[in-house]
């Protein structure tokens, strides 16, 4: 099993916290990636102070910050920005990290983020994702010397140079979500991982089949995908060590072993088990207290040597 760390700094980090939480990641060797949302609004009771970061100028930081850790969202907002202009700024990065970019991209759904800062929230929002799915990999597969022209009910590209080119020969793409029928279709047509955010062991095992199902008719295989789930991680050595963790994240630990994945190491690894019998390789695991080194530094040591 797969283990990566994914952030939520919306909820109140700095720079310098993620780069203090990716570094660490990288050091302690049991995660093979730092991942983040692309959010710009707080969500729930805290404070969000000092304020929403970049996603795509956080990762460009770490790109140089880091070394080996992979990089990436989930999922970049797809009402943010333009096709063009994400294509652009993604491959750069990818070149800056010297090819450990990974690129989620979704439709965007938070709507008071929007409002808070100008950003419009268009009504059709899965056709704009598909566009933009198609414009992006189209410019990154473009071979040098040729152009690239799209032509789309929301975007127009006219004689591209589809500069610059990522340094992977193909950046990874991540596609995710629950919906049953367009998502599978999207997944099969551009993902090379799906991923499913906060979901059950039986909501993902239906999903996954309805996935691999979409990706034969589409006439690739199944297992040309990787599938994935994001979980929030609430993992103390003992029960009081897992209550005070649930309690700083403002969570109750009965809905957290419910929804997520808390416990002692032990009850986790079972946990992450049953999601590997239903075809999970892989597992992003939702740190929300970005503070407590600790934490990952016991899922490193304790939860990931038994995974093997």
């Amino acid at each position: 099993m797969d283990l990566r760390v994914f952030t939520e700094p919306q909820q109140g980090a700095s720079y310098d916290t993620l780069l203090t939480v990716a570094r660490t990641a990288e050091e302690l060797g049991a995660f093979s990636a730092f991942f983040r949302s692309d959010h710009y609004l707080k969500m729930g009771g805290v404070s969000g102070l000092p304020g929403p970061t970049d996603a795509w100028i956080t990762l460009a930081g770490l790109a140089r910050e880091t070394s080996t850790i992979r990089l990436g969202t989930l999922m970049t907002a797809a009402t943010f920005r333009l096709p063009g202009v994400l294509a652009i700024q993604v491959a750069q990065v990818d070149a800056m990290s010297g090819g450990r970019v990974e690129f989620g991209l979704g439709a965007g759904w938070y709507e008071q983020e929007h409002t808070a800062y100008g950003v419009p929230f268009p009504k059709e929002r899965f056709g704009r994702l598909e566009e933009q799915l198609a414009i992006i990999t189209g410019l990154w597969g473009t071979k040098l010397g040729d152009t690239f022209d799209f032509e789309g009910e929301y975007y127009r590209l006219n004689d591209s140079p589809a500069l610059p080119k990522p340094a992977q020969e193909k950046i990874p793409v991540l596609v995710g979500g629950t919906g049953p029928t367009r998502t599978p279709a999207l997944a099969a047509r551009f993902a090379d991982e799906f991923n499913l955010p906060f979901t059950s062991i039986e909501a993902s095992a239906a999903q996954f089949g309805r996935v691999r199902a979409a990706v034969e008719r589409a006439g690739r295989r199944p297992d040309e995908l990787v599938y994935s789930n994001a979980l929030v991680a609430c993992v103390g050595r003992d029960d009081a060590e897992v209550a005070r963790r649930a309690a700083a994240i403002g969570r109750e630990v009965d809905e957290l072993k419910a929804n997520g994945l808390a416990g002692t190491p032990d009850e986790v690894v079972e946990r992450i088990g049953r999601y590997a019998e239903i075809g999970t390789e892989r597992v992003y695991l939702q740190i929300l207290d970005l503070d407590d080194l600790d934490h990952l530094e016991l899922i490193a040591s304790r939860v990931a040597p038994q995974l093997g």
